[in-house]
């Protein structure tokens, strides 16, 4: 009888450790069905002995060559954040294809433009699919009447002032070109975006400024952290003020030359960048373009910056042996010559 007892009493507490263990492990699993996924913490960089965020250092633009300005008419209907990275890589596929096609048009032995080894763009990693995020149909919003009548009246001639170098346009002076043309700048965003060579910035920080040296013509910015009054002088790179909202650098840029100014615009423009840490290597960066004088809205486009420490900025010789201003000049002669020759047969 103490037996039989004894073994119902080993029975029973079997079955209630088994419906303990159970009702454990099904907690358990309850707990970690309603527990909330991680979630990665935002980047935070590092500070800088005053106390801003540090991004200083050799950055680069090399691998956003080649994306489109604006929506391709291929995407329609596309939104930026709806290519995948499957479709994505296969535009970039083919964008490469297309440079190294076109290699033999802009250097070799072929064009006399310089060796190949000289232009970066082969082998751009992209990160998106165009540049231009809002408006979210990814197109730059219509101009103004003000502006296509101002800018109508602007491009007379051959076609107006060039907007880079070799992209055609008056040729009576070489006032008539543009000051990338004649190796005095590129302006702004024109030194922020990317080229066939040339890509590599510079960012050094000191307590109220930030200085950004460009490789293509050397031009750098110095941008102040304050509120002083503008001066009201007009330049090439406009005159800058920036603020940090967290780890953003915020700058806004007015008082463009109208020499340089951004897409023959007018003198109300004003241009706001962020760059924005996202990882020890990745810099967000995007700019605003606000002037109600030349578009119907403002209009915001972006691209990544990777750190490259080992790339420091190469000497960017312009002038130097450059017969461009001189061809570019004679060829109109010899062009405006033979259609003379022409009329009088």
């Amino acid at each position: 009888m103490t037996r039989h007892w004894l073994a119902v009493g080993v029975v029973l507490a079997a079955v209630v450790a088994g419906t303990t263990a159970s009702l454990d492990s099904q907690q358990a699993r309850s707990r970690a069905v309603s527990a909330p996924a991680a979630v990665a913490k935002p980047y935070v960089a590092p500070r800088t002995p005053w106390g801003d965020p540090d991004i200083q250092g050799g950055w680069t633009n090399v691998n956003e060559n080649g994306i489109p300005f604006e929506r391709p008419d291929a995407l329609a209907g596309k939104q930026l954040e709806g290519v995948d990275d499957s479709e994505l890589a296969e535009l970039v596929k083919a964008r490469d294809e297309a440079r190294v096609r076109g290699a033999a048009g802009i250097g070799g032995r072929d064009t006399g433009a310089g060796p190949v080894h000289w232009y970066e763009h082969y082998g751009a990693k992209n990160s998106r699919a165009w540049m231009v995020i809002d408006p979210p149909d990814g197109r730059i919003p219509p101009q103004t009447a003000a502006a296509q009548a101002r800018i109508g009246g602007r491009l007379g001639g051959r076609g107006g002032r060039a907007g880079g170098f070799g992209e055609g346009g008056r040729a009576d002076s070489w006032l008539d070109r543009s000051m990338y043309d004649r190796c005095i700048s590129r302006g702004i965003p024109g030194s922020m975006m990317p080229a066939i060579y040339g890509n590599a910035y510079d960012i050094t920080q000191a307590p109220g400024l930030v200085a950004i040296r460009y490789e293509m013509i050397h031009e750098t910015r110095i941008i102040r952290l304050d509120t002083a009054p503008r001066s009201g002088v007009r330049s090439h790179m406009g005159e800058a003020r920036g603020r940090w909202e967290g780890d953003t650098l915020v700058v806004e840029t007015t008082g463009f030359d109208p020499r340089t100014v951004y897409r023959n615009g007018s003198a109300k423009m004003t241009l706001t960048e962020r760059f924005k840490p996202v990882a020890p290597n990745k810099i967000e960066w995007s700019m605003t373009v606000d002037d109600p004088d030349t578009w119907t809205r403002p209009w915001t486009f972006g691209m990544t910056l990777t750190a490259d420490p080992e790339q420091p900025l190469f000497e960017y010789a312009c002038h130097e042996g450059n017969y461009a201003m001189r061809n570019i000049l004679s060829a109109a002669r010899a062009e405006e010559a033979q259609a003379v020759s022409g009329t009088q047969r």
